[in-house]
């Protein structure tokens, strides 16, 4: 909107007013007149999940500044339509805590540490870190990385609907080679399909350690599987566990794969 400042008829008064005052030590009143210029550029809307909306082009800001503010004050069992998010390296629209949790665990080691997502953290140490990220969205200096760990993996568990809910579990149970797994994760929801595309390209990080933290790609699927799915009844679900794993098993194995097809290619021949 421009706005130009503007009045009429008060020509007279401004000059009396200077005049009086021009021995005067005392500030002059300031005034202000009717808008006189007004223009309608752009409708512009507020909504708690996705920001300013309508904004024109020269008056957007910058990339880093333009996230939409987070519209749930907690961080776990929330959707993600509510959450602060940011993209990865791949271009997947994740959770900004997600992307926080596992840098801090690059930073300190994770991937090497030997039963990575397999050891459980202390319990008292894990709430604390919760409540921070609760409260400031920021991660304490001294959580270990068994604490960063074990809340990546509560994240996806108190996720509403689970994150592989939406697909048919007897198609899940089919799902025997590499190529039915990717074909089969085009039936997700976007926002739940960028989801799942990170969580594996995690695990596909640590099976890559396996060396040093003993965590092959059964291994890490065996421990996020049963975060993966909103199941009631624990026999169900017990069950339905041992499909999601071998699912994402698949899904590990195929993203191990493609890396090492692009090296390949990087190599100079």
């Amino acid at each position: 909107m421009d706005i130009g400042g503007g009045s009429g008829g008060g020509g007279e008064e401004e000059e009396r007013d200077r005049a009086a005052g021009a021995g005067s030590s005392q500030p002059q009143r300031m005034k202000i007149g009717w808008p006189t210029d007004v223009r309608h550029v752009a409708h512009v809307t507020f909504d708690r999940f996705h920001g300013f909306r309508g904004v024109p082009a020269e008056l957007q800001p910058e990339p880093a500044l333009a996230k939409a503010p987070s519209a749930s004050k907690t961080a776990f069992g929330v959707s993600t339509e509510s959450m602060q998010c940011a993209h990865d390296a791949r271009g997947n629209s994740v959770p900004t805590i997600l992307l926080l949790l596992q840098r801090r665990l690059y930073e300190q080691g994770g991937l090497k540490t030997e039963g990575i997502f397999r050891v459980a953290a202390d319990g008292a140490q894990e709430q604390r870190v919760r409540d921070q990220l609760d409260l400031a969205a920021s991660v304490p200096e001294d959580a270990d990385v068994h604490c960063l760990a074990g809340l990546i993996k509560a994240w996806f568990r108190e996720l509403p609907g689970g994150l592989l809910d939406a697909l048919p579990e007897e198609e899940v149970a089919r799902c025997a080679t590499e190529d039915a797994a990717a074909r089969l994760i085009g039936k997700l929801p976007a926002a739940k399909a960028a989801l799942l595309d990170w969580a594996v390209q995690l695990m596909a990080d640590v099976a890559s350690e396996e060396a040093r933290n003993r965590m092959g790609t059964r291994n890490v699927a065996m421990v996020f599987a049963p975060n993966m799915t909103e199941e009631v009844d624990p026999l169900t679900a017990l069950k339905y566990a041992v499909q999601v794993m071998n699912f994402l098993n698949l899904l590990i194995e195929r993203a191990l794969r493609q890396r090492q097809q692009d090296q390949k290619k990087k190599q100079p021949k």
